[in-house]
Order: C-alpha cells, then sequence, then structure tokens
C-alpha cells in the first residue's frame, strides 16, 4: 500500500510515463504542483472565542486551462491530500477533454460542528486569504466533501464585493439563482450512472435488476442511488460515516434520504439489517460504487470484494496495491478519472453559461454530459486496447499524454 495518496498518483505517472517511453524531462512537471497555499483562518465563533482553522490550496497543473477543483471541508483535509486530489483533477480535465487544469482546496474542520453563521464566516474569511490566486480564468473552486451551493454562494459573493462587479463564473456548484448550471448537483452521479451503463454493455450485463452497493451517502452516493433506482438497478446496501444498512430486496432511495434528513445517517431506517462500513465494501453485489474518500479498498480487503463491476465515485477509492489484486480477480473497474468526471465536465458548462450569460435547460445539460461521458468511456476503452492495459492506466495514459502534448506545444517560458 502506498504511503499517501499523492504517492499513489506519483506510482501510476511512473507506470503510464514507462508505458509511453516519456523522458524525464516530459515526466518531471507532472511530479510537482505549480503552486501550493497554506493559510491560516481565525474566525469568531458564535461564543465570542477565537479558533484558528488551516486552510489549503494547490494548483497543480494549468497547462492546458484555468485551474480547476474544488473545496473540501474535513476534519482530515491535509496538504498532501490536496495535492493528490489537484493532481488528479489535471489529469480527469484531460481524460474528458475540457479547457481546464488541475486544482483543489480545503480546510481542516468539521463543518458538521460549526454554525451556520460560523460556517459563512470561515469561508469568507479563507476566499479572502486565497483571492489573489482564483478567478475565472486563474482557477474556479467548486463544492466537494463537506461544501455544498451556499458555501460557493458565499464563495462568489465574498470575490464580487472585493472585485466590485459580480463575478458569477469565478465559481461553479452555485446556486442556479446566482448563476449556477441546472443539473450540477446530480452531475457527478449521472456521469457516473453513464459510465456504469456503458461498462455494462462492455460485459454484457443489463443495468435493470443489478445489485448495487454504495458506500457513502453525500452528494454522489445518494443521486447515484436514486438514478440506478430509476433505472431499474437494485439497491441493496448503502452507507454513511456512521454505518450503513442492508436490504436484500432492494431499499428506496428517497425513503433513505428521508431518514437521512431526520436523523442525520441512513442507519436505522426501519425494515434494513445493519452493516458495517468495512462490511459493506465486501457484501455480494454486481455494481459496487465507493463514493467515501480516499483509500477504503486496499490490500487488507481486495482480495473480499465481490463485485463484478466497481464504479469510483469518490477520488482514490483504491489503493495501487488493491487495484492490483482486483485486476487479476478480473473485477471491472471504470476509474475515478473517468468514473467522477461528471462534476467537472458540469463545471465546464457552468462556467461557459456564465462567461456568455446564456443558461441551458437542464435536457441540454443531461444531453451534453451524457456526449461527453460516453465519449470519454470510448476513448479510455480504445486506449486500454491499444495497449493492452486496464481502464485505470488507460486513463491516465490518455489524460497524461494530452497534458505533455500541451507542454510541447506551448513550449518552455523563460
Amino acid at each position: 500500500m502506498s504511503d499517501s495518496p499523492f504517492e499513489s498518483y506519483l506510482e501510476m505517472v511512473d507506470r503510464v510515463g514507462a508505458l509511453l517511453h516519456y523522458d524525464e524531462s516530459t515526466l518531471g512537471p507532472l511530479r510537482a504542483p505549480k503552486r501550493s497555499i497554506i493559510v491560516s483562518i481565525p474566525i469568531e465563533m458564535d461564543n465570542g472565542q477565537v479558533e484558528v482553522f488551516t486552510g489549503y490550496r494547490v494548483q497543480y497543473d494549468t497547462i492546458r486551462g484555468p485551474g480547476k477543483g474544488g473545496i473540501r471541508y474535513h476534519p482530515a483535509v491535509t496538504l498532501d491530500e490536496v495535492k493528490a486530489l489537484a493532481a488528479w483533477m489535471s489529469v480527469k480535465c484531460a481524460v474528458v477533454d475540457i479547457p481546464f487544469g488541475g486544482a483543489k482546496g480545503g480546510v481542516a474542520v468539521d463543518p458538521a460542528r460549526l454554525s451556520l453563521r460560523e460556517l459563512e464566516r470561515l469561508t469568507r474569511r479563507y476566499v479572502a486569504e486565497i483571492f489573489d490566486i482564483i478567478g475565472p480564468d486563474r482557477d474556479i473552486p467548486a463544492p466537494d466533501v463537506g461544501t455544498h451551493p451556499q458555501v460557493m454562494a458565499w464563495v462568489m459573493d465574498t470575490i464580487s464585493m472585493k472585485r466590485g462587479y459580480v463575478e458569477p463564473g469565478t465559481v461553479t456548484g452555485k446556486p442556479v439563482p446566482l448563476g449556477g448550471s441546472r443539473g450540477r448537483e446530480e452531475a457527478t452521479a449521472r456521469g457516473l450512472m453513464y459510465a456504469v451503463q456503458a461498462a455494462l454493455r462492455v460485459l454484457g450485463q443489463p443495468l435493470e435488476g443489478a445489485r448495487v452497493v454504495i458506500q457513502g451517502y453525500g452528494n454522489v452516493g445518494s443521486h447515484a442511488a436514486r438514478l440506478l433506482h430509476e433505472a431499474g438497478a437494485r439497491i441493496i446496501a448503502v452507507s454513511d460515516v456512521r454505518g450503513g444498512i442492508t436490504d436484500p430486496k432492494g431499499l428506496d432511495p428517497q425513503a433513505v434520504i428521508r431518514h437521512l434528513t431526520a436523523t442525520g445517517s441512513v442507519v436505522g431506517l426501519p425494515g434494513t439489517m445493519p452493516v458495517s462500513n468495512a462490511d459493506i465494501l465486501t457484501m455480494e453485489c454486481d455494481i459496487l460504487v465507493p463514493a467515501a474518500l480516499e483509500q477504503q479498498i486496499t490490500e487488507e480487503n481486495a482480495d473480499r470484494v465481490r463485485a463484478r463491476l466497481i464504479a469510483e465515485g469518490a477520488n482514490g477509492p483504491t489503493t495501487p496495491d488493491a487495484d492490483a489484486m482486483l485486476r487479476e480477480r478480473g473485477i471491472f473497474i471504470i476509474p475515478d478519472i473517468l468514473c467522477n468526471a461528471g462534476g467537472v465536465v458540469v463545471s465546464y458548462f457552468e462556467w461557459v453559461q456564465d462567461r456568455y450569460g446564456y443558461f441551458w435547460k437542464e435536457a441540454e445539460v443531461r444531453e451534453r454530459l451524457a456526449e461527453k461521458m460516453t465519449q470519454a468511456f470510448s476513448d479510455v476503452l480504445q486506449t486500454a486496447s491499444q495497449h493492452e492495459v486496464d481502464m485505470r492506466t488507460a486513463a491516465y495514459a490518455m489524460g497524461v499524454s494530452r497534458i505533455a502534448e500541451a507542454r510541447r506545444l506551448r513550449g518552455l517560458y523563460g
């Protein structure tokens, strides 16, 4: 098992470098971020006390366009994690062929323990600290774990107030009335569903009746459950940070959401049986969707995973060692940089709509997303066949080659 998510990324860069016969001059720029910033965020809490939080923003590679990446609020946020997420975003944007580079931000905080006003103060101070390096032509934030459209509204307002004019294109994932795109909230999950449909066509299996297990019931997991359920799949187990529930006959995703909203967890939904977050990953199913955090499938549990298809809704949920074990067992994996790219694709659509001041109907957003995801899946599958490699290696090879080509064409400044 690699020591860190960033080392997992570097391992993949080395693998595709050897595959594509790249020298160190080509690979070197992919090994380190363009810019990493650590900021101190002091805010006044509701009780009058001042607490200081640590925030990060990493711009990894911007050779193909402005940086693009979410803002994560989570107690475990570290510079290494944010750096890895930014690196993955660089490759992800290249895989789906949108004109962005990779970036990511985060604050080491448990947002659940903050009041709404404390959350707003935290967001505005964090944005003020990174203000000089973000903007529609430089680096465009978006929601991630622990953040949501309201947080993005505060981000946009803070930037707009400091600039003296409304700047909607400086952030994506905003509420629709502030220039957000229709279909953005479910975009990552909808893109995942399109990728799953494409993979099942390769495997010769229908989605209807397929047994689905989902680890993580946040934005990606809950929307994925709903969309896959509506497409005819049977959601047999889901989980959140407190634990999981299972029902072999199939769960109603909307009932799960209602229970989660009322109680704060999926655990305890009437008519279901409990299951741990560890055991949910090894349940027998057709489709496993890890949609929580990084490094959930490791060499310790990979030999017990009993899914035919893994659709990576989270970033980096599978370690390199586990990835190799799963491949040896013939489990088809849709890698994260392809599978969960629907969010950044629709973020790109939102950015385009903001720049033009012309907004699309949701049906058009879905149609364009389906086209992008289906084409990207087809391109990765073709690359895998051409080089006789797995889908993850193929996705990295395609993304890295596009970044390297852009760098070659632009040349080296200075």
